[in-house]
């Protein structure tokens, strides 16, 4: 099979990529200089690749690039900005969520497909939202009372 061209939408900018038959979502938007998709497993078994396809929250590693063709792509820097923060990244930071920053990107992306199906979840809800998601720095605490604080700036309208 040879290689094609596909047409994707990455953080809200309109990106055209030569894709090899078996290159994944992963390998494609690393190409095109995603550096905040990180490349942990390729087997998705860490989540450090989470992005939002369409919306839904998928490891990219897992996912073909030549089935993405037309697709919305948001990484975790198409989120917000150094300026303006999402509500997740400020909380990650704010609150110390945040150690080598290996597995952020993944766990913010994971945390915003969770605020975005359910604006209150409990701790056990937002436990489930990042457990495919590896972190060998923080111990969790830290993550799940920062997207608890994003849930809570959300409410309020501060996103």
């Amino acid at each position: 099979m040879p290689s094609r061209m596909i047409a994707l939408t990455v953080n809200g900018r309109g990106r055209e990529i030569l894709v090899k038959p078996k290159a994944t979502l992963l390998q494609a938007l690393r190409e095109l200089g995603c550096t905040d998709v990180k490349n942990g497993c390729e087997k998705g078994d860490c989540g450090a690749c989470a992005v939002l396809l369409d919306g839904i929250a998928v490891n990219s590693c897992l996912v073909l690039a030549g089935q993405t063709d037309g697709s919305e792509v948001t990484t975790n820097a198409g989120l917000g900005t150094i300026d303006h923060p999402h509500a997740l990244q400020e909380a990650f930071a704010d609150g110390g969520a945040v150690q080598c920053g290996y597995c952020t990107s993944g766990m913010v992306i994971s945390a915003k497909a969770l605020l975005d199906r359910n604006p209150e979840p409990t701790e056990s809800e937002i436990g489930q939202a990042i457990s495919g998601n590896l972190c060998r720095c923080t111990g969790y605490g830290q993550i799940i009372q920062a997207i608890q604080v994003a849930a809570g700036s959300q409410r309020r309208g501060e996103e």
